[in-house]
């Protein structure tokens, strides 16, 4: 029986970090004596190490209009008895984008959903490796969809978030975003007021365009070394941005306040923390109201130190959290070694994250 446990906790782990077929064959040889094998979950995806395997097409895709939107579920939900991190893909006017959907155990319609964008040379296994972003779902009870860049819509992998075309509502990258994050609430039954999207680089650049965009799908954004919405307009301003931040970007007229929180270390030689302050300015400019900022200060458990500003409007609800990380770099705060650009001695940037989401709730 202890052994049957340790295979089973093992099986979850590999689960988790999107490694299925490990994961399945261990599972058969553990409960095939005697016991019924399993069945795998629909379109179990690639592992890590392989090749990304592009735009797969669901079998099971609807395509739903911005304006026509049923977030009721198609079929009644049963709750998931094991967990699933499923190779999708949303089809739309827009194009196509693959995403992995993870589903913990037990999931059940009305959970929240948050959608997580990886940075440059990521992959969305790598990306929930590194974040741990699962195992939190696990405890905290929410579903992640992770979409997939590809190296035929960017050499890197990166999220186009300079580019005039991938910055607007319903065109693009954005829409395709948008369109998967439907998707999802129209199949699980996911609630619409508990939608969040987070991303790291420039995943986070497209988060605060997703969030810009979109106000009315997401009810907040986390942001870890990011850029703001509107910061480039092109690559070399891109670059330039990265460097020296994107100035103009602060001050961009008619975006609606979505929440915010922002990690960044001051040692981010990739992405100038100069960045997170255009975030947080352009947040509080479109906060429509005064805020007052409360600081703190403290250590991670590793001794990794950090500032956290606090945005609180009138009624001492807290709209916009700050971190900067002391002598942090270009990673995933809190992160898991198993992912590229992760700085575990940092604090919990994805706890925060979920802590900070799940006080926000979009009417």
């Amino acid at each position: 029986m202890a052994a049957l446990q340790s295979s089973m906790a093992e099986a979850l782990r590999l689960m988790r970090a999107g490694r299925l077929g490990q994961a399945t064959t261990l599972l058969r040889s553990t409960i095939g004596i005697g016991h019924p094998a399993p069945q795998p979950g629909p379109q179990a995806g690639p592992q890590p190490a392989r090749p990304d395997p592009g735009e797969v097409i669901d079998r099971d895709v609807i395509d739903l209009e911005p304006d026509h939107v049923s977030y009721a579920p198609r079929r009644a939900a049963e709750p998931d008895a094991v967990p699933r991190f499923e190779e999708r893909s949303h089809a739309g006017k827009r194009g196509a984008l693959a995403y992995r959907l993870y589903r913990p155990a037990g999931a059940t319609a009305g959970m929240p959903l948050v959608v997580m964008l990886h940075g440059c040379t990521q992959s969305p296994e790598d990306f929930a490796a590194g974040t741990g972003m699962n195992a939190l779902a696990d405890e905290l009870g929410f579903l992640v969809a992770y979409p997939r860049q590809t190296q035929a819509a960017n050499a890197q992998k990166c999220w186009n978030w300079f580019n005039p075309g991938d910055q607007q509502r319903d065109r693009g990258e954005p829409a395709l975003i948008a369109g998967l994050t439907r998707d999802i609430l129209a199949e699980t039954g996911a609630d619409p007021g508990r939608v969040y999207v987070a991303g790291l680089s420039a995943g986070g650049a497209a988060a605060t365009i997703m969030a810009a965009a979109y106000p009315d799908l997401y009810a907040a954004v986390g942001v870890h070394s990011g850029l703001a919405c509107g910061a480039a307009r092109d690559l070399p301003s891109a670059l330039a941005a990265m460097k020296r931040g994107g100035g103009a970007a602060k001050t961009r007229q008619g975006q609606r306040f979505v929440p915010l929180i922002s990690f960044h270390g001051d040692r981010d030689m990739v992405v100038h923390e100069v960045n997170a302050r255009e975030i947080v300015a352009a947040a509080t400019a479109a906060a429509g109201a005064p805020l007052t900022v409360r600081t703190e200060t403290g250590v991670s458990p590793s001794g990794r130190r950090f500032r956290r500003d606090l945005s609180v409007d009138a009624g001492g609800t807290v709209l916009i959290e700050q971190w900067t990380v002391a002598g942090a770099g270009h990673a995933w705060s809190g992160g898991d070694a198993a992912g590229s650009y992760t700085d575990p001695a940092g604090p919990e940037a994805s706890r925060e994250m979920l802590r900070f989401f799940l006080q926000h709730k979009r009417a």
